[in-house]
């Protein structure tokens, strides 16, 4: 049996700030970034020592601009790393010199311990132990190897069931209790990591979300022995998944008593089954059961840049957005709305496609329907909020304007593609605050505004497209007439299509932008 914590996954909200505290501040290595193995378009980076080693791994899920979850108990509270004793005073120097937030140095079972706080708010304790062995330590910019993160120290866990929770540690993943506070029951394992586990008995409940941790992962040695775990948990009846292949380990997951997802995942095969020591980290991975996706799922993927290296700054404008920076931009934007239920990536690989050195720029929609993402109200499927697709005309209006300012943006290189209620917003908006639009796709329109407003489109060029089979087509020509009427050069085609979006869009799109 290896034994201890293999992982412990979290997930952020912000893919730059935490590869800037992760890496830039705690100075640990990407060793992986990929796909999610559950949900492709979720970003997974994982971090740890120079080689990726068991028991140095702090992973990722990146929910880009997702909603914030709640810590309580069924679920950590906390993260806590190994550092030489010694070290303290130089991450509390660190610490101040990066302005991260700081709590301590406090005695804890006997060790010194440092709480830092990571741009999710999520407390990272470093403690200064010799209880578990160093793996691979990484010395990084600023960071002497003497003064490196060493593992992972241990994890707590919070609980309304603390014995119920101890002895689930205990019967399967072979941890024993140590010491013993008021409230916490430290549980340690063979390799000298440690879980604690915290009696939260009339905490409140926890709540998936940005800002959590999302489970712990313990060590096995091998396939066999996951099994035989797997084997014991079902018949004494605790709801285990089957055997999961994550290409870097083999794990199966189960929730203990108190609520907490744990895993246990196998050592091997490792980080270095794909990647060279001297470049691990340095490639984005989807995972093979989504091969098919590949080259729209990388595109979809939020971008980043290591400490040192370029990277998009973003500003806070009226909508929730994400940029796409091809690998040669040939200075030409496109500004992307989705459809309803769609969200800031849901159109880049259809405009990748289109303009494959374009930068794009997705946004998304701040009205919401039954956790639909949307650009207005609707009353009914042609009954429209008009009040809301002014207010919102007039904040994509403010967008568009920030984003001149904030970006640069060059609205004569740069063309905006709606589809669906995207699209009709963006119609509207021409039609409210005209002179902002150059370039408007507007793929599976319709008229949403009742009554409108005198505008000069003189300047604009209109490509819109419906779908010959498409239930709301007939709604189109009205749009078209008053776009026309206002003075737009607009372009109509029909592609063998429904409401959904193919190849004939692509096509048609492309050869509209370079006519």
């Amino acid at each position: 049996m290896a034994g201890g914590i293999h992982h412990i996954t979290l997930i952020t909200r912000k893919v730059q700030e935490n590869v800037d505290f992760y890496v830039g501040f705690l100075g640990l290595r990407l060793v992986k970034q990929t796909g999610g193995y559950e949900d492709a378009t979720q970003l997974h980076l994982l971090y740890g020592d120079g080689t990726g080693t068991p028991g140095s791994l702090i992973t990722f899920l990146v929910w880009e601009d997702g909603s914030p979850g709640r810590v309580g108990y069924g679920q950590p509270s906390e993260i806590a790393l190994a550092i030489a004793p010694e070290s303290i005073g130089f991450w509390l120097t660190r610490a101040l010199q990066f302005n991260v937030a700081t709590s301590g140095p406090a005695q804890e079972f006997g060790e010194p311990v440092v709480r830092l706080f990571d741009p999710d708010g999520v407390i990272v304790k470093l403690v200064g132990s010799e209880s578990v062995k160093a793996g691979d330590i990484w010395p990084s910019d600023g960071i002497p190897a003497a003064d490196a993160i060493r593992h992972i120290r241990g994890a707590t866990i919070l609980t309304e069931k603390p014995q119920e929770t101890c002895t689930f540690l205990e019967s399967y993943f072979s941890y024993t209790a140590s010491d013993q506070s008021e409230t916490i029951t430290r549980m340690v394992s063979a390799s000298g990591d440690c879980v604690d586990v915290r009696d939260a008995t009339g905490f409140w409940s926890s709540a998936p979300g940005t800002g959590t941790i999302d489970h712990i992962a313990f060590r096995a040695a091998d396939i066999p022995e996951v099994n035989a775990t797997y084997d014991r948990l079902i018949a004494e009846g605790a709801d285990a998944t089957a055997m999961h292949d994550r290409k870097y380990f083999h794990s199966i997951y189960v929730r203990e008593p108190g609520g907490t997802l744990f895993e246990m995942a196998t050592d091997g095969p490792g980080m270095l089954i794909d990647e060279e020591p001297e470049t691990l980290g340095s490639r984005l991975f989807i995972p093979p059961h989504f091969a098919a996706e590949a080259e729209n799922l990388k595109v979809m993927l939020p971008q980043f840049g290591l400490p040192r290296e370029e990277r998009f700054i973003y500003r806070e404008l009226p909508f929730i957005h994400r940029v796409y920076t091809p690998d040669q931009p040939n200075g030409q934007t496109l500004v992307l709305l989705h459809g309803t239920g769609g969200n800031e990536a849901s159109l880049i690989p259809l405009a990748a496609k289109v303009a494959p050195d374009a930068t794009l720029i997705g946004l998304r929609g701040r009205s919401n329907e039954e956790g639909s993402a949307r650009w207005f109200r609707r009353f009914g499927p042609l009954s429209f909020d008009q009040k809301d697709i002014r207010s919102e005309a007039e904040a994509l209006a403010a967008f568009i304007e920030g984003a001149v300012e904030a970006y640069g943006l060059d609205l004569q290189q740069t063309a905006f593609l709606g589809y669906s209620n995207g699209a009709n917003l963006l119609a509207a908006m021409m039609q409210l605050h005209p002179g902002l639009v150059r370039k408007a796709v507007l793929l599976r329109a319709t008229k949403v505004l009742k009554e409108t407003p005198e505008a000069d489109l003189g300047d604009t060029r209109i490509l819109a497209v419906t779908g010959d089979h498409d239930l709301f087509g007939a709604h189109a020509p009205a749009l078209e007439a008053e776009l026309k009427k206002a003075g737009a050069d607009i372009a109509t085609k029909s592609v063998s299509a429904g409401h959904e979006t193919g190849p004939h869009d692509i096509e048609a799109v492309r050869q509209w932008l370079i006519s």
